[in-house]
This record gives structure tokens, sequence and C-alpha cells, in this order.
């Protein structure tokens, strides 16, 4: 990996027309912003509160040791992500690159994938919170019904944030980097020294494989199964994705081309490493694991069980302003993603979801439509058994389907990409981009397992309500699709 020459680019209102696009939104974000904003939606805090008790469940403690793999693979997808955003700095980000390097009808596909994706994992990040925080925080029996309530509401907060403050909303997420941080960093560092204090770590733990049956651990599995320690690789596919946030909003960065890759690899790096040794100290805090495993709120259990209710609690209201930032920056990506293909004719209602206002500079009715959808699909799956799961198993699915497919276009387009700016693998690009692509093969290869069905409903459903417009259009507009994303003035 290497850094080009710093090259002086034209402004930033003039790269954009470059593309055929006039500016409309604010540059606010500069290089913590825009790292904050990948940093804040992987959310380390999120992504382990959320699976760390499913993994117990599938492959014991012993499952940690999938996360530095995880890390490895995600951080060579990001590169390759990096490499794109140097080169075409615009919202959309897969459904621009997709749309402008193969054929405006794949990027559509694409774009419509990653508004799938966005929709639910708001709502896994902001159920996150309802069921595996809030129930040890304020010591209540947490229910489908106040889980689905709270989660409404957090939802429904997210929504006005983003409404009426841009400033705001990046503001909060910027101060979940250091809340993400500190709480994180907080959590692992108390744990280990009051732990030891108190006696309550246990070694052995490391390594062990908790309730799970040490019998065919390690086995790849079947054609519709797989064994325990590799379903828990997605403790770490679920969490270490979204870097690619700071990628969808390159049109309000600064120097785009140089700080949006930075950004995203930077954040990959220091979530995975912080990330670890939070899963280490939990293991080794981890207790009685037949209880644990049972439990709906398991880390929060580990936390005040090891520092005590009042220590406890403080450190889990940061780890709950982090999880929230984490939704908030999701939802933020989701209404620029919808704005993005509104503002090019390809979303339906684009004549109102294009618009931004003018007093805010925000885009609201998209902003508006990403809520009510989210609450649609929390009803949805709110209906369900393990909701939770279903939710992050979906919410790790697609983006994996995503990259893979972002992945590939590298690949298959890399004679076209216009040339690097600020930012270049060099020599690396070709070894790089082949071991994401065998990663990410691997990843999606852990989705054949039945217990996935719900995920592969959810995810082909969207597809097929994405498509039937999309063969409106072919019918209706078929000259939308024949060139490359561009504006349309009125």
């Amino acid at each position: 990996m290497a850094l080009t020459e710093d090259i002086q680019p034209e402004s930033n209102n003039e790269a954009l027309q470059t593309v055929g696009y006039r500016q409309e939104f604010r540059r606010d974000l500069k290089r913590f912003a825009s790292f904050a904003v990948g940093f804040s939606f992987i959310s380390i805090s999120t992504g382990l509160f959320t699976t760390y008790g499913s993994v117990l469940k599938w492959g014991g403690p012993l499952g940690i040791w999938t996360w530095p793999i995880v890390v490895i693979g995600q951080l060579l997808v990001s590169l390759v992500f990096a490499s794109l955003a140097s080169r075409m700095p615009i919202a959309g980000y897969s459904y621009q690159w997709a749309s402008r390097l193969a054929n405006p009808a794949l990027g559509w596909l694409l774009g419509w994938v990653s508004f799938t994706f966005l929709a639910v994992v708001v709502v896994s990040v902001d159920y996150a919170i309802a069921q595996t925080v809030l129930p040890s925080l304020f010591n209540y029996t947490e229910t489908a019904l106040n889980a689905w309530l709270a989660t409404a509401l957090i939802i429904a907060l997210q929504a006005l944030l983003i409404i009426f403050s841009t400033y705001w909303a990046t503001r909060i997420n910027n101060a979940a980097v250091g809340t993400e941080v500190i709480g994180v960093v907080g959590l692992t560092v108390l744990l280990l020294i009051i732990g030891a204090i108190r006696g309550m770590l246990h070694p052995d733990h490391l390594f062990s494989t908790g309730i799970v049956s040490p019998d065919g651990y390690f086995s790849l599995g079947t054609l519709t199964s797989v064994g325990p320690f590799i379903f828990s690789f997605l403790l770490g596919s679920y969490t270490i994705v979204g870097f690619e946030a700071a990628a969808n909003l390159a049109e309000e960065t600064e120097n785009p081309h140089k700080i949006v890759p930075f950004a995203m690899w930077s954040a990959v790096l220091l979530s995975g490493i912080v990330g670890m040794a939070f899963l280490v100290a939990l293991n080794l805090a981890s207790g009685d694991l037949t209880t644990l495993s049972a439990s709906s709120t398991p880390v929060a259990d580990i936390v005040r069980g090891t520092l005590g209710s009042i220590v406890g609690d403080i450190l889990l209201v940061v780890v709950i302003f982090s999880i929230f930032a984490c939704g908030l920056v999701a939802f933020i990506s989701a209404t620029r993603l919808v704005w993005a293909m509104s503002r090019d004719e390809r979303f339906p209602g684009y004549r109102l979801f294009r618009r931004v206002d003018k007093r805010t500079a925000t885009p609201v009715a998209a902003t508006i439509l990403c809520g009510v959808l989210m609450e649609v699909i929390l009803g949805l799956f709110g209906l369900q058994t393990n909701v939770l799961t279903n939710l992050f198993s979906a919410s790790t699915l697609l983006p994996a389907i995503i990259y893979l497919a972002t992945v590939i276009l590298f690949i298959c387009t890399k004679h076209r990409l216009p040339a690097a700016r600020n930012f270049s693998l060099g020599a690396f690009e070709w070894p790089v981009t082949i071991l994401a692509l065998v990663w990410l093969l691997f990843e999606l290869s852990i989705f054949r397992d039945a217990s996935f069905a719900t995920s592969w409903a959810y995810s082909l459903g969207m597809f097929v309500i994405g498509l039937i417009y999309f063969v409106f259009m072919l019918i209706k507009r078929p000259q939308v699709l024949k060139a490359p994303p561009n504006e349309i003035v009125p």
C-alpha cells in the first residue's frame, strides 16, 4: 500500500462537475469526521454486544479466534474499496462505480441491494440496544413487545436528527468515536484488572468450546450446514462492515480522493485491534458459561458481574451512545444512497426523494422514506423468533454480496479505471484483490447453512420488489438505464 504524490486537485465542486453533477451538499466532513463515519458504522461495541451471545451458543468462547481472520479479510476488501474511492469519490459508492465501469443496469441492481442492506442493518443495530443493553441497565425483563417499542422509538429519534441537522448528527458521530474507544478500551482494561484482583478470570475459557460439543468442531460441514467454528465467523463478519459509509458521504467530504480511502482502511484496522482485545477480556471474565450462553444480555452480564452495578452501568451508558451513533451513521448512509439514485431518476418516486432541503441541507423526503421502511422491517422481523439473530444474519449476508460484486467489478474493469488520486496499492494491487476475492467467497459459503433461511427470504423478497421496478424502467423508461448516471436537469 502506498500513497501517491499528493496531487493538488481541482476544487471539490469542479471534481464533481467532471462526472456531470452539481454540488448540493456542504462539504463539512474533514479527515477525522470521515474516519468517524466508517469507524462508527463498524462499531465494535454494537457488533460484540449483538453477536457474542450467539457465538457462545454456536461455537463457544473458542469462536472468538475467527475474529483476526475476518479482520484481515475485510481489511483487504476495504483496500479495494479505497482504490475505487480514490478514483471516483461519489455518493452512492458501488452503485456509481458499477454504473460507470460496467453498465447502468448492473449498477442499479447493486445499488438496490445496498439499499436493502442499509435498511435492515439500522434495524439490527437499534434492536441490539433494546435487547442486549437496556434490559440489564434498567433491570427489566426483555420481551418482544418492549424490544419492538424501544427500537421503533430509537429509529424515529435518529430520523429526526438526520432531518433537522447533518451538523448535529455529525457531532454525535464524532463524539461516538471517543465513546467507542473509551468504552471498549475502558471495559477491556477494567475487566482484566478488576477481574484479576477479584480472582474472577478464567484463562481456560480462552480456548473452551463451552456448551458446544468438541466433536466435529472444525468441520467444514455439508451442503446445507457448517461446523461450529465456521459458524463463528459471523462474529466478525457482522461487525467489520460499513467502512464504505465514508465513500457514500464523499460529496460531503473535503479532498475526498485522499481522505475517504484512508478513512475506510484505517477504520477497519483500528476496529480489528481494539475488538480482539475486548473479546479476550470477555472470555477471561466470562464466569459460568452455561448461564451466560442462556442469557439475552451476556456482555452486559459480564460487565456488571465483574465491575459492579455502578461502574458497569456507567460504561453501559457509554456503550448505548456508541451503538446509537452506529445506527445513526448507517441511517445517514441509507438516505444518501436513496438521494443519489433519485438524483439519477433511478429510484421509485425520484422527483420527491432527490430534493435537498435548502434550510437544513438534508434530503428530508429520503430520510422519511428510509425511516418508514425501517419500521416496516422491524415489524416483519419482530413477529419471528430469534429476532436479533435473524436481523444480524441478514445484515451480514447482504454486505458480503455487495463486497463480492464490487471486487469482481474491480477485477473486470481495472483497465478502464480512472487514474488513482492520492492513494494507490501499487505492486500489491493484484495480490490484495485476489485475496479479497477468496475471502469473500469463503464468507458467503457460510450462508449455505439452513439456519439462514430467514436472511435469504428477506434478501430475496427485497430483491424481487426492486426487480419489479427494474422491469418497469426497462419497459417504460429504457433510456434511464442506457447511459451512466448523470444529473438530469428538470
